[in-house]
């Protein structure tokens, strides 16, 4: 169900082409790799055990936890030695745990074990290899502690750390009797949908009231009758560490199928708690969390990847971000320490105390703001001090405004402390720094936060975490802890503190075992076995290198370490050869079926063995580097000898032809013409054929044309054992053929490849089958190709094989000098002959496309030299692509097949940013926005009503029509206008514009744009906005007057505008229904009317459909309602199904159509019908029943398609999986636990 994604971390086969026909040795067992430069462990995936090990690094990065389960020694868990003795009462999962922890502190490995962690719960492989739910596991685990930790001084630990209640009140209206319940709570779960943020969803759930009214009343035990009552909730009591559960993934009652909520959902670093709680006499201080962990989810409901960022409270590992560009700049000597940066006075003064004539205006103060400590006043102070404007005026002691307030100036009895004072008031508000401030580094500008994904440790910055607010990959659960908990300095940088002493002990031992296992491992793995041939002893013989003697005297065996040079080596062997006189050349050689041949001479005396990729048990040849025996002999792959079998007629004594056919042996250098082969056979002139197996029998014939006898042998694909068939010029060319019969002519079906002619050459053949093994070079593959496509012989230097996949798509090329199993192509697969060279070892080929709509098979494909930066790659993916202007960006494909991260370094590497051959980039349009800015694109939104028309508007007809009614397209290069059943979406342009703007701005600002010229708008207050999801619109942005930033707008937001015909005020209750009427007897609709239905009273379907009558002027009793879905095509009738339940069950639960199953929200379509003039159940149209049937035919021809899929490949692949597979059903997650009561 998952596929591949949990394999990251098996260790891949080694693909040195040099051991290639050796034989394998035996090594050791590889050691763990030690910590990489974040001196942080990770944790190996198991298979499926990514939502495990995420949780367990939270818990292992929560100090408090992590110290709890340590101070609780042996004699109270017990000890892991006595686990399998059958009277002793051994802990083992808070044993495991604590190990495991100790392990990720202190042990020098890349990566730990959970294996005998899972173990102790009692799992199987097979439940290592499922995923299940983090949240689900978070439960769990915790119920799984408590149970172990039962009769331990650590019964209450998480309980202590957890815990907490929320109190539920039901207050009479009559009598005020309050009702009251207490409820506890190891997490917080929260709704995502139709919900901004973390914030607003707690304010849904302990803030706003329910309201018991109308037909849903209250039984009142003290009135004993139904009364008017109001419900609430307040949190109690919160635990120290405060967990949230995002509910992220819901069930579609109309559609009956899972999905995963992808909308932007915000959640701030630090979070007041106290209008969520209970009044009580508590500090305020008591209120505030900070976050430290966000475990991510990467994928969809049916499957995907976990991983987690964590914030290392105790600075245990390597963080490397503090010098880079974009850090907020603090001066250390004008600003205070850092335990006292929280205090604006004293960050504003020291800003101002830096500016000439300690004078700024105010909006720039805010910029300098944000440039010093990396955080705006609105993220960091507005929500406690207010805005800054009104903060100043507070503080006129020390800031002094100018008469119209746009400048601020420090007073002149205001400045920082010299140094040399150490006295500090209690009332004073400035402290002299007492040192160079480590602290402001660490905790203010610089929080050290890291991605932990499985194995790997990567350093990130805090402003990383917005990244994840949305999309497909993006936050599933968020821990917090209370700002007062300050750990000690004892515990900073110290992975020792408190880990008990024999856990201490043991993590020592182990390092120094692995030290030892890693030196040895070296050490074996350094020292190989080397070849010599001594040139001397050797001699040239028909085309190769044989032994004079024998073998053993001619090589000699030798041990060398590949970590010395090529000069150690030379050294080494003018030791062992002490009759050695003259030049001594190393050479590469290799044996081959003809005998020695040598390859290539090493040079450079300074590097080493292993940079020179000398593998083990390689054939070095000595010699003086021109002659052998007094010959001298040629060098290198394109001479390499083949050893060919040659059937030919047998000549008698008297040199005529006899009936027999001989075969024989014949070497001749891979670079000599075919014709050759005739003149070793002192053959004046006859016909070559190949077979295409390696010995008589069977196979196919060719024939080689008269002018393809100048040909190399290497260029007509003849290889070491292959069968060539000479026959005379005068003979039966048919005879030895006939005589046979038994030559086959269909190639092995397992040993070939299809090669299609993709080269857009004339050719008699498409395509051909072309034998191979495993072993086979693909350079010989392409050769073979190219001559039985009987192409032009000069795309032997301009092609290359590429692979194509299942679905048609052309796969990067695959160099010529790999083999089968290096390139790791499938036998049978299909293989593309295309223009173009392989890239080399040093050259990435990269895909690439234009847009953010990408459709598969539209990308074009580059080769670049991974060292190239990212700005030169852009330049010629431009060029190529023949786009104008510079104003463009990059961004990586992400698994999903969407845009991803942008590629902001332009002039960092390709190799630096890890980019491999085969990635796929996209050229996006328009530079990237500086820091605190963003880039939005602005669309026009005219909607259409369910029957096809467009809404009418007075302002716009006459303009921005065309004469055929339709709306027209800004025309931009490159971006193509869309239209949708319900919407008709045309783009405009982009805007650049600050996050800290009003929404009136990014109105006002997208009327500036030359596309919107078309439309006649008197003023932005005739503009409603929507965010554009799934190429619809989705979120409604109210109050033109808020921030962009508070309306949480993510980096890829995009906006439409829609005309109004009068202006409006909509409330935070409000919602936009566009109305139609019915048209009796006509199947049809009036054209669409905006209904503001104010939900503050209730969102009933009774209250909506009083809201509707009211508006169409109908009566209630004869108004009938239904919500249209345009995806499905689909009208579904309002009705009280909640409100009916709950009277049958006796419970007093009222029904919310912003809930499931309807979901309502703004811009939604709610048909509306008279009973008086149509009294039946049927909403739809004609158009929905063209669109029903459409979507039917579509379902019906994919499902034809994927058959003929199957059935193709049932033919091809026997025994091939089928393309789509059902979803593997879902499996319990347990944790079994021994009785310790």
């Amino acid at each position: 169900m998952f596929g591949d994604l949990f394999e990251e971390d098996y260790p891949s086969v080694s693909n040195n082409q040099y051991e290639k026909g050796k034989k394998l040795k035996t090594k050791a067992l590889e050691p763990p790799a030690p910590r990489e430069f974040t001196n942080l462990s990770g944790i190996r995936n198991q298979g499926g055990t990514c939502y495990l090990n995420s949780l367990l690094q939270t818990l292992h990065f929560t100090p408090e936890f992590r110290e709890a389960l340590f101070s609780l020694g042996p004699e109270e868990l017990g000890s892991l030695e006595d686990k399998d003795k059958p009277d002793a009462k051994v802990r083992i999962i808070p044993l495991q745990l604590q190990r495991l922890f100790a392990q990720l502190l202190l042990l020098d490995q890349e990566a730990a074990s959970t294996a005998d962690l899972t173990d102790s719960f009692g799992w199987t492989s097979n439940e290592e290899m499922r995923q299940h739910d983090v949240q689900e596991l978070n439960r769990i685990l915790f119920s799984a502690l408590e149970s172990s930790l039962v009769g331990t001084s650590g019964h209450d630990l998480i309980n202590r750390l957890y815990h907490g209640t929320i109190v539920n009140q039901i207050v009479c209206k009559d009598c005020r009797n309050v009702s009251e319940k207490q409820e506890d709570f190891l997490d917080l779960t929260v709704t995502v949908k139709n919900v901004s943020g973390l914030e607003e969803a707690l304010w849904n759930m302990y803030v706003e009231e329910e309201v018991f009214d109308c037909d849903n009343l209250y039984h009142c035990g003290t009135c004993d009758r139904l009364v008017k009552a109001v419900k609430s909730a307040k949190l109690c009591k919160l635990p120290p560490f405060l967990t949230v559960s995002l509910l992220r993934f819901n069930f579609d009652f109309v559609k009956r199928e899972r999905y995963k909520e992808t909308s932007c959902y915000t959640f701030p670093l630090r979070i007041d708690l106290k209008p969520f709680c209970e009044q009580s006499e508590l500090d305020d201080s008591e209120y505030i969390y900070d976050l430290f962990s966000v475990i991510i989810h990467k994928g969809g409901c049916y499957g995907g990847h976990y991983h987690v960022y964590i914030k290392d409270v105790d600075h245990l590992g390597n963080w490397q971000f503090q010098e880079e560009e974009g850090e907020p700049d603090v001066n250390l000597q004008d600003l205070p320490n850092g335990e006292e940066i929280e205090d604006p006075l004293m960050v504003l003064q020291a800003i101002l105390s830096q500016e000439e004539r300690n004078l700024i205006p105010v909006d720039q103060l805010g910029q300098k703001l944000l440039k010093k400590i990396g955080l705006s006043w609105n993220k960091n102070y507005r929500k406690q001090y207010g805005p800054l404007r009104k903060f100043l005026q507070l503080h006129p002691q020390i800031f002094l405004l100018s008469a119209d307030e746009s400048t601020v100036s420090l007073s002149q009895n205001c400045f920082l402390q010299p140094k040399s004072d150490p006295q500090r008031n209690d009332e004073q508000i400035f402290q002299t720094p007492t040192s160079a401030s480590p602290a402001l580094d660490d905790t203010m500008s610089c929080p050290h936060w890291f991605d932990i994904n499985d194995s790997k440790v990567q350093p990130i910055k805090e402003k990383d975490i917005e990244q994840q607010f949305q999309g497909k990959e993006s936050a599933y659960m968020l821990f917090y802890r209370k700002s007062r908990l300050q750990r000690p300095p004892e515990a900073r940088a110290n992975p020792r503190y408190r880990v008990p002493c024999h856990l201490l002990s043991e993590m020592d031992v182990a390092n120094v075992e692995l030290q030892t296992a890693r030196a040895e491992y070296d050490s074996a793995n350094s020292n190989f076995q080397l070849h010599l041939h001594l040139g001397p002893h050797y001699r040239l013989f028909n085309g190769a290198l044989h032994p004079l003697v024998s073998q053993t005297e001619s090589v000699w065996d030798l041990t060398f370490d590949r970590r010395k040079t090529l000069g150690d080596l030379r050294q080494s062997i003018f030791q062992l050869l002490e009759f050695w006189e003259g030049d001594m050349v190393l050479s590469v050689a290799k044996l081959v079926p003809a005998g020695l041949h040598v390859y290539q001479t090493l040079d450079g005396d300074e590097l080493t063995l292993w940079d020179m990729e000398i593998a083990d048990g390689e054939d070095i040849f000595v010699w003086n580097g021109v002659e052998v025996g007094g010959v001298q002999i040629q060098t290198g792959i394109d001479c390499e000898p083949l050893l060919l079998n040659i059937l030919h007629p047998a000549t008698s004594g008297d040199g005529e032809q006899c009936q027999q056919w001989v075969e024989s042996p014949c070497v001749l250098p891979a670079n000599a013409e075919v014709a050759s082969i005739l003149t070793a056979l002192a053959v004046p002139a006859g016909v070559i054929s190949v077979s295409s197996a390696e010995s008589t029998g069977e196979g196919s014939w060719t024939t080689i044309p008269p002018g393809d006898l100048k040909m190399t042998l290497r260029e007509q694909g003849l290889r070491n054992g292959s069968l060539v068939l000479v026959q005379h010029a005068n003979g039966d060319a048919h005879s030895l053929l006939t005589k046979q019969g038994k030559w086959s002519t269909s190639v092995n079906e397992i040993n070939w490849f299809q090669v299609n002619n993709l080269c857009q050459l004339a050719s008699e053949e498409k395509q051909v089958k072309v034998s191979a093994t495993g072993n086979t070079v693909v350079f010989d593959i392409r050769i073979k190709a190219i001559k039985e496509l009987k192409l032009m012989k000069e795309l032997a230097e301009s092609s290359c094989l590429r692979p194509i996949d299942r679905s048609g798509k052309l796969l990067p090329p695959v160099p010529d000098s790999y083999t089968v199993k290096e390139a790791e192509l499938k036998m049978g697969s299909s293989l593309g002959l295309c223009l173009g060279k392989a890239p080399t070892s040093t050259q990435l080929f990269l895909f690439f496309t234009m847009g953010s709509d990408i459709q598969p098979g539209t990308e074009m494909g580059i080769i670049v030299e991974e060292t190239l930066s990212v700005r030169d790659c852009l330049k010629m993916m431009l060029q190529k692509a023949g786009l104008p202007g510079d104003r463009w960006h990059l961004r990586k494909m992400d698994w999903c097949y969407e845009a991803g991260e942008a590629l902001c370094e332009e002039n960092a590497t390709l190799k630096e940013l890890m980019l491999c051959s085969g990635d796929t980039l996209v050229l996006m349009e328009g530079a990237l926005p500086p820091p605190g800015f963003l880039k939005v694109p602005i669309w026009w939104y005219q909607p259409r009503d369910p029957s096809g028309h467009r809404r009418s508007h007075q302002d716009q007809t006459s303009s921005a029509t065309c004469q055929d009614g339709a709306w027209r397209a800004a025309s931009t290069p490159g971006v193509a206008s869309y239209t949708h059943a319900d919407a008709s979406l045309h783009y405009l342009g982009d805007v650049e514009i600050s996050e800290d703007a009003a929404l009136a701005d990014l109105k006002s600002q997208a009327m500036t744009l030359p596309s919107f010229s078309e439309f006649a708008v008197p003023s932005p207050a005739f503009l409603r906005a929507w965010t554009v999801e799934s190429k619809r619109p989705g979120r409604l942005l109210r109050s033109d007057q808020r921030q962009l930033r508070e309306c949480r707008l993510g980096r890829r937001t995009e906006i439409c505008l829609e005309p109004l015909q009068k202006e409006e005020s909509l409330g935070p209750q409000d919602l936009v229904l566009r109305t139609q009427m019915r048209l009796p007897g006509q199947r049809a609709y009036a054209p669409p009317v905006d209904m503001v239905w104010d939900t503050s009273r209730g969102c009933s379907v009774a209250s909506l459909r009083q809201a509707v009558a009211d508006f169409c002027s109908l009566p209630v009793e004869k108004t009938e309602i239904a919500k249209y879905f345009p995806e499905t095509f689909e009208w579904v009738p309002l009705s009280s199904w909640s409100q009916q339940i709950a009277k049958r069950k006796k419970k007093k639960k009222q029904d919310n159509l912003q809930g499931a199953p309807y979901y309502l929200k703004d811009g939604d379509t709610v048909g509306v019908k008279n009973l008086l003039e149509e009294d039946d159940d049927d909403f739809s149209t004609v158009r929905d029943d063209i669109g029903k049937e459409r979507q039917r035919q579509l379902a019906l021809g994919k499902k034809r398609s994927r058959e003929a899929l199957h059935v193709e490949s049932s033919d091809t692949f026997s025994g091939a999986e089928a393309p789509s597979r059902p979803h593997r059903p879902e499996a319990s997650l347990s944790i079994r636990v021994g009785s310790f009561r």
